[in-house]
């Protein structure tokens, strides 16, 4: 029997996270294994009069072109650049939705550091944008085995989890975060305090934008793009490990001085970490700030469209900033890290505490 919650997810993320115009181009990004929300987002695509251009790919690059079998042996030069087709589909298109669903979460982690930067570079062109919201877009993920596996749960657990998350009241959900907003919108400092952290963030003249469920699904943070070098400071993600592209980097350690990460250190795939690092000068600046507000989701399970929405969190993202919202740092990474502020973490807004062991003092 079909589960009624994949329709109401599909009206949704069509509905709500993109709002098709007649005639608009989209592109929907996905593998074969979320085939019941692909094709009712197909469905709802055509009662809406617009075009679905349709991407599948086994294992799942949350960006069109680059498919991992070919990325293993693709030369360099064809790797760092987008065939002519798809750079003119990326260009062309009206909106985009990526839907993850893959059947191993480690799929890709096999490239490698150095050939996951040159996918970054090729995509850049698509990822600008998406950052500056040219057009509409949402990423969401539909339950598999590999990501029930990765949250510790069985399938159908994950199944409630995940729905648990994106179908909620997002009009009361969207109220109570704009008070957060509010808050940090009037403050031109937030420090970060917490285990092994001390870190200072500039947010003077930057307005926060609410995630009220239209863009990443679920949606449930409110975030900034901080000054580009007004970051001071140490934090240390002792908590949970940093997850990019299939790769989990644990104890990641990342001093700031003028806003550039001056050292670095990880507990497990320092290589990788430097390697990022490196892809471009952009990469080693925030790009953006983010504090969890999503009730619904509570633990941590290496996915960080959940993670980072996680109440009672905040997460950096290390990279290309949004330019809608005054950032300037440009990139072709954006890694987000997230932080539990839960047990002993404190945040402050010019000097203020607003926030203390997750829980809000306003």
């Amino acid at each position: 029997m079909a589960d009624p919650r994949v329709g109401e997810y599909a009206r949704l993320l069509v509905n709500r996270c993109i709002d098709p115009k007649p005639g608009w181009q989209v592109m929907l990004l996905s593998t074969p294994f979320a085939r019941p929300i692909v094709e009712e987002v197909q469905r709802e695509l055509a009662r809406r009069g617009a075009y679905c251009l349709l991407r599948l790919d086994f294992g799942l690059e949350r960006y069109p072109g680059i498919a991992y079998a070919w990325a293993a042996d693709a030369p360099p030069e064809l790797l760092g650049a987008l065939a002519p087709i798809d750079l003119h589909a990326v260009e062309s298109i009206d909106a985009r939705i990526t839907i993850e669903a893959p059947e191993n979460t480690r799929d890709g982690s096999e490239l490698g550091g150095e050939r996951h930067v040159l996918i970054r570079k090729a995509v850049v062109p698509y990822y600008n944008r998406s950052m500056s919201m040219e057009i509409p877009w949402v990423t969401c993920q539909f339950p598999t085995d590999g990501l029930a596996q990765d949250a510790g749960m069985t399938l159908s657990q994950f199944e409630d989890f995940l729905y648990g998350a994106v179908l909620r009241d997002w009009a009361t959900e969207s109220e109570a975060m704009k008070r957060v907003k509010e808050r940090f919108d009037r403050a031109e400092e937030v420090r970060i305090v917490g285990e092994g952290t001390d870190l200072r963030l500039g947010l003077s003249g930057r307005t926060g934008a609410v995630d009220e469920g239209t863009v990443n699904m679920p949606g449930g943070e409110v975030f900034y793009a901080p000054i580009e070098d007004a970051t001071e400071g140490v934090i240390s993600y002792s908590e949970f490990p940093a997850v990019l592209s299939g790769t989990e980097v644990g104890g990641v350690r990342l001093r700031f001085e003028g806003g550039r990460i001056v050292e670095s250190s990880a507990e497990t795939n320092e290589d990788f970490l430097v390697t990022t690092l490196g892809t471009d000068e952009g990469a080693r600046r925030v790009g953006e700030f983010g504090i969890g507000c999503n009730e619904g989701i509570q633990q941590f399970m290496k996915n960080v469209l959940f993670d980072e929405k996680m109440a009672g969190t905040v997460h950096l993202a290390i990279g290309q900033s949004y330019p809608f919202q005054g950032g300037t740092n440009a990139s072709a990474i954006h890694w987000d890290m997230v932080k539990d502020m839960r047990n002993g973490g404190r945040l402050e807004c010019d000097g203020e505490v607003v926030q203390e062991n997750g829980r809000w003092a306003f």
